[in-house]
Protein backbone atom coordinates (compact mmCIF):
# COMPACT_ATOMS: atom_id res chain seq x y z
CA UNK A 1 0.00 0.00 0.00
CA UNK A 2 3.02 2.31 0.13
CA UNK A 3 3.87 1.90 -3.55
CA UNK A 4 3.14 5.30 -5.19
CA UNK A 5 2.31 3.80 -8.59
CA UNK A 6 -0.24 1.45 -7.03
CA UNK A 7 -1.88 4.32 -5.15
CA UNK A 8 -1.96 6.50 -8.27
CA UNK A 9 -3.44 3.70 -10.37
CA UNK A 10 -6.05 2.84 -7.75
CA UNK A 11 -6.89 6.52 -7.34
CA UNK A 12 -7.32 6.93 -11.10
CA UNK A 13 -9.57 3.88 -11.34
CA UNK A 14 -11.73 5.09 -8.43
CA UNK A 15 -12.01 8.59 -9.87
CA UNK A 16 -13.04 7.20 -13.24
CA UNK A 17 -15.69 5.14 -11.46
CA UNK A 18 -16.87 8.35 -9.82
CA UNK A 19 -17.33 9.86 -13.28
CA UNK A 20 -18.78 6.86 -15.13
CA UNK A 21 -21.45 5.95 -12.57
CA UNK A 22 -23.18 9.37 -12.60
CA UNK A 23 -22.93 9.46 -16.39
CA UNK A 24 -24.70 6.10 -16.61
CA UNK A 25 -27.36 7.41 -14.23
CA UNK A 26 -27.86 10.56 -16.31
CA UNK A 27 -28.38 8.65 -19.55
CA UNK A 28 -30.70 6.31 -17.60
CA UNK A 29 -28.75 3.16 -18.32
CA UNK A 30 -28.86 2.37 -14.61
CA UNK A 31 -31.41 3.63 -12.11
CA UNK A 32 -30.27 6.52 -9.93
CA UNK A 33 -30.55 5.49 -6.29
CA UNK A 34 -29.29 7.11 -3.14
CA UNK A 35 -26.80 4.27 -2.64
CA UNK A 36 -25.31 4.58 -6.14
CA UNK A 37 -25.10 8.36 -5.86
CA UNK A 38 -23.34 8.08 -2.51
CA UNK A 39 -21.08 5.32 -3.85
CA UNK A 40 -20.00 7.39 -6.86
CA UNK A 41 -19.27 10.35 -4.58
CA UNK A 42 -17.23 8.07 -2.32
CA UNK A 43 -15.29 6.65 -5.27
CA UNK A 44 -14.44 10.12 -6.50
CA UNK A 45 -13.41 11.40 -3.07
CA UNK A 46 -11.37 8.32 -2.19
CA UNK A 47 -9.69 8.35 -5.60
CA UNK A 48 -8.70 11.98 -5.16
CA UNK A 49 -7.28 11.26 -1.70
CA UNK A 50 -5.32 8.20 -2.84
CA UNK A 51 -3.99 10.07 -5.87
CA UNK A 52 -2.80 12.92 -3.66
CA UNK A 53 -1.06 10.52 -1.28
CA UNK A 54 0.50 8.70 -4.24
CA UNK A 55 1.88 11.94 -5.67
CA UNK A 56 3.24 12.93 -2.25
CA UNK A 57 4.97 9.56 -1.82
CA UNK A 58 6.38 9.70 -5.35
CA UNK A 59 7.74 13.18 -4.70
CA UNK A 60 9.24 12.05 -1.40
CA UNK A 61 11.03 9.09 -3.02
CA UNK A 62 12.53 11.28 -5.78
CA UNK A 63 14.15 13.71 -3.36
Amino acid sequence: MTNPRFLLTLGLILMMGGIVLPFLMIIKLIEATFFLSFLSWGFSTLGLALGTVGFALMNRKQQ
